[in-house]
């Protein structure tokens, strides 16, 4: 299952130094397929639930960068269990044990640039502030210099 995990720059950090994802369990977004949706738009709207979720983590940990970080991966079925409903074709889902690097495949995130609004959607998540900001795709192989970058 291509499953959306919610992250920091600075939990992406850690990811690169230990090689996994850490969390037992760990909360993702998914695109239900049985919702009729879409399976491109419910996967898009997956990925942006994750970035919601996303502003949590900034709120806990207020020296991390201001960017939604999304990480995408490829779970086994059998490790991702469905917990709910986040919307019209979006799937709340926990994965037992961690996410081995190599199953991810992708990251998105704010640009730099998208920093006050990132903040102020931290402070109100209500606010919508950060909703007009595309997330950047990024592969697998730029994370270490998009970590290096953001100074974290």
């Amino acid at each position: 299952m291509y499953v959306f995990l919610p992250s920091t720059v600075p939990a992406l950090a850690k990811v690169l130094d230990q090689g996994r994802v850490e969390g037992d369990p760990l909360t993702a977004f998914a695109a239900d397929p049985d919702s009729g949706v879409d399976a491109e738009e419910a996967e898009y709207d997956a990925m942006y639930a994750a970035a919601d979720e996303s502003l949590a983590l900034l709120a806990a940990d207020p020296a991390a960068p201001r960017r939604r970080v999304v990480l995408a991966a490829t779970m086994p079925d059998h490790v991702v269990e469905r917990t709910g409903t986040a919307g019209p074709g979006v799937l709340r889902v926990r994965i037992t044990g961690s996410v081995p690097y190599k199953r991810l495949a992708s990251a998105h995130v704010d640009d730099a640039g998208a920093a006050e609004d990132v903040a102020r959607a931290v402070a109100d998540p209500a606010s919508d502030a950060a909703a007009d900001h595309e997330l950047m795709w990024f592969a697998v192989q730029e994370l270490r210099y998009l970590v290096e970058e953001s100074g974290a």
